[in-house]
């Protein structure tokens, strides 16, 4: 009886679980077989991997062959193992010694004549690996940059089965034609889902640190909006703006990942696992180190914007979107419950589906971005404008966005028309992108001073017991505050977003401690009713 194994990683969700891949060779006669809960995809290795060992030199065993894949209590899908069955195969059959495949982990796919081409996942499969213990992992040559990412592993890059089998056995490799310069490369085009990005919305990887194509001085007038944006990128917090068409909205949206700060190192990790999972990384730029956009249209369904999929869940927009931002345009629009799964994604930062082959847990924590029209036709409460809508229809247009939800919103901007006056003037641009991004990584750093050595680090995600007990504002300064809950303005979990606001607002102006005045401007952002401080931030410093 001759036997080989090496291994290979299963990936459910965006987590990963290192699978053995064993081979067994017993005379009888020639068959294949594949066991340990494959999918369809999986199933068909076989004769992938079969024309790909002979049309790579190789001989093909002709005995009985199983190849096991385990644990087999895991659901397995995808065509990433076929490397690992190619490499066990030969090695039961000799080809390769055995003892040299017990502790490399292998991830690619086999063209028929050989060549290795790229999977999605490979990131978080290389770091399951790493996790597990092993050191030397074997992925398709153009992955081979997202592989290194994982600090400790000990990445090689092929680009056939030929390749490998020459690197195992020490023998000369053999150079591969690369692809014609200015044709594209076939191997690429099983890193990219095809057409992942259009629903989305995905934009701004790869960006310089300010994107110049959408600075925040084009933006004209809207100072309660644009403070409003520059407190949300601050502390993370979530936004709703209300207004007519035009006035806006959507270029503010648009301005928000280029105010906040670039991702740390862990981020930017756990952003490109995500993004590898779901087939959007960029070719030539493995890393995500900006915050993503995600705009998914109002049509999404709710497993499009939460996850979901057959068998194994796949990740959705807000997941598309964690450290980033997940823009809603014409929220109203969107279904109910849609809308309304949002809501544990919102407090918990991940999101967990449930399916008949397993339960997976995403990572969701993102910067939510509301945009509405006050109405139907988006002239109501405009003045010099007539609204041609019932009060019923406007009741139940402004209706869709549960309370629940809205209560989850920590920022509520009424965006106002922009009038003549603003829009011709001439050198009354407001302050630019880079002048904003600026103030803006101050007060994370000092947010991140302040949360050394505990789990958080922005405002928006530190509970409000640990604001009332460890991190107090000034004595008094929430009087105002109190007085709203105990009159029915503000729930309980308000009360604690309205101390976060404080808290990012009193980083953003060097205050130690929230005093009154940043507890106003966070009530009056909260409610949109005003409270008699001046919305621009840096106007109290």
């Amino acid at each position: 009886m001759a036997f080989a194994r090496t291994c290979s990683v299963a990936l459910v969700g965006v987590e990963g679980v290192v699978v053995e891949v064993q081979a067994d060779l017993e005379p009888g006669v020639a068959a294949f077989t594949l066991v340990g809960l494959p999918d369809k995809s999986l199933t068909e290795s076989r004769d992938r991997v079969r024309a790909a060992v002979v049309n790579s030199g190789g001989e093909w065993p002709q005995k009985k062959l199983t190849v096991g894949l385990s644990p087999a209590s895991v659901p397995k899908g995808g065509s990433g193992f076929d490397l690992a069955v190619a490499c066990a195969v030969l090695g039961a059959s000799e080809r390769i010694d055995p003892r040299v495949l017990a502790d490399i982990v292998m991830i690619g796919e086999l063209g028929l004549d050989g060549r290795v081409r790229p999977v999605r996942g490979v990131l978080p499969a290389v770091l399951a690996a790493a996790e597990a213990g092993y050191e030397q992992v074997v992925v398709p040559e153009c992955t081979a940059a997202e592989a290194a990412l994982v600090p400790g592993v000990s990445v090689l890059g092929v680009r056939s089965l030929r390749q490998l089998i020459a690197v195992l056995t020490d023998e000369p490799v053999p150079e591969e034609d690369p692809a014609e310069e200015g044709r594209p490369d076939p191997l690429m085009a099983g890193l990219n889902l095809p057409g992942a990005g259009l629903g989305t919305g995905m934009g701004g990887f790869g960006t310089p640190e300010h994107d110049q194509r959408h600075d925040l001085a084009d933006v004209v007038g809207q100072i309660s909006a644009r403070t409003a944006m520059e407190v949300a990128a601050a502390g993370g917090h979530h936004v709703f703006l209300q207004g007519p068409p035009g006035a806006g909205k959507t270029m503010l949206a648009e301005r928000m990942p280029a105010i906040m700060p670039r991702l740390s190192r862990a981020e930017s990790l756990e952003v490109t696992a995500v993004h590898s999972v779901a087939g959007m990384l960029p070719p030539g730029k493995p890393l995500v180190d900006i915050p993503p956009f995600c705009a998914p249209h109002h049509s999404a369904t709710m497993q499009s914007l939460v996850g979901g999929g057959k068998g194994i869940a796949r990740p959705g927009a807000v997941s598309l979107a964690h450290r980033g931002v997940l823009f809603l345009d014409e929220a109203p629009e969107f279904s109910g419950h849609a809308l309304d799964a949002l809501r544990q994604p919102l407090e918990s930062g991940y999101v967990v589906i449930a399916r008949s082959a397993g339960v997976v847990r995403l990572p969701s924590r993102f910067l939510m971005l509301l945009a509405a029209n006050p109405c139907p036709c988006g002239r109501h409460s405009v003045t010099g404008e007539s609204c041609d809508c019932m009060p019923n229809s406007i009741r139940r247009y402004q209706a869709r966005l549960s309370g629940p939800l809205l209560d989850r919103v920590d920022l509520r901007v009424h965006v106002e028309p922009v009038t003549r006056s603003e829009l011709t003037a001439q050198g009354a641009r407001g302050e630019s992108t880079q002048v904003v991004a600026d103030r803006v990584r101050a007060a994370r750093e000092r947010a991140a001073t302040r949360f050394e050595g505990t789990p958080w680090r922005t405002n928006s995600e530190v509970p409000g017991h640990e604001l009332r007990t460890r991190w107090q504002a000034v004595p008094g300064s929430l009087a105002e505050a109190e007085d709203s809950l105990e009159r029915g303005f503000l729930t309980a979990r308000g009360l604690d977003r309205v101390l976060r606001v404080a808290w990012t607002v009193a980083d953003l102006t060097g205050h130690d401690r929230p005093d009154a005045g940043d507890v106003a401007l966070a009530l009056q952002l909260r409610t949109g009713v005003p409270r008699g401080v001046p919305m621009v931030v840096g106007a109290r410093s």
